[in-house]
């Protein structure tokens, strides 16, 4: 198997034949052994209908899987990485923006210096309710994690084979892909694509979903940077509150040598709680790392190449 497209959809029942087509033209034309992969993430709309005719016209090709319910895209992402046997996995949404047509250009990306390529919607015809939300998160991502790439959470992506054997999706991870895939030491590149309106279907973006983006990026530079030295990110919250909390006091007491009462002030009351919350972010991070400890008794570092 050359190369295995997985797309995970909800409620794209209209979009399905056009994309079977689309999907079928380009990678013919390349030339590859090819699999579709469908993962139904629990559509009600009757996309499951629509697939099932999809296999039956095509069986050697398209395969399916449908949840019960709808689980969100890092579960259906994963699952459609276990079933994929190409040496090339490429995703895309459902929805059509994504131009299949882009597929070969991203493929062709993938080499020595480059084990998964991002597209980058360029120009991005989405509103700007949509568009201003994910800049930020982009431009946060980009300077918070190192991976200087313009669409962190482009649908259409390529990869490597280990890459995606090798990545844990869940939550809403999917998001910051390239910022796993870059933390596990896998290099990362983006691609200009072409990106079209919507023209089925409506968007599952929301406020909700912007707000959840901020705690999944900090869910992910927790388990990229601090997963094994957990004391190095409670640590450095704690020394702050200390250092504060601290000279706070220290300023207060110099001026209770000096005959102030600080008893009832209420900067004492905050310096006392900033000393004790620090304590306790020191603690927790202590424990962290006991627990990471215990957990890690030999850590066996990812082989490269071994000879």
């Amino acid at each position: 198997m050359d190369i295995s497209v997985v797309i995970p959809l909800y409620n794209e029942v209209d979009s399905l034949p056009e994309l079977h087509r689309r999907l079928t033209e380009v990678i013919t034309s390349m030339g590859m052994e090819y699999e579709l992969i469908f993962i139904d993430d629990g559509s009600t709309d009757g996309s499951l209908g629509a697939l099932e005719a999809m296999h039956g016209a095509d069986p050697s090709h398209v395969s399916v899987c449908s949840f019960r319910r709808n689980y969100g895209k890092s579960a259906a992402l994963a699952t459609g990485f276990q079933k994929a046997r190409g040496s090339y996995v490429v995703t895309l949404d459902a929805d059509l923006q994504d131009d299949p047509a882009e597929i070969p250009n991203l493929v062709a990306r993938l080499g020595d210096d480059c084990d998964l390529v991002s597209g980058w919607k360029y120009p991005r015809h989405d509103p700007f309710t949509k568009r201003i939300p994910s800049k930020v998160i982009n431009w946060l991502t980009a300077k918070l994690t190192g991976v200087r790439i313009h669409d962190m959470n482009c649908g259409l992506k390529a990869y490597k084979l280990e890459v995606v054997k090798g990545l844990s999706l869940y939550g809403e991870q999917h998001r910051f892909i390239p910022a796993l895939a870059h933390a596990a030491g896998y290099k990362v590149d983006e691609v200009k694509v072409r990106h079209h309106p919507r023209r089925f279907g409506h968007t599952k973006f929301g406020a909700k979903r912007f707000v959840e983006g901020i705690f999944d990026l900090i869910t992910v530079l927790f388990i990229t940077r601090y997963i094994r030295k957990p004391l190095h990110f409670f640590g450095i919250a704690g020394i702050f509150l200390l250092l504060v909390g601290g000279g706070t006091m220290a300023y207060l007491v110099v001026g209770w040598f000096m005959g102030r009462w600080i008893g009832d002030r209420p900067l004492f009351i905050l310096s006392v709680l900033l000393i004790i919350l620090g304590i306790q972010f020191i603690s927790t991070g202590l424990l962290g790392e006991m627990l990471t400890s215990l957990a890690h008794k030999r850590e066996d570092a990812p082989v490269k190449r071994s000879f």
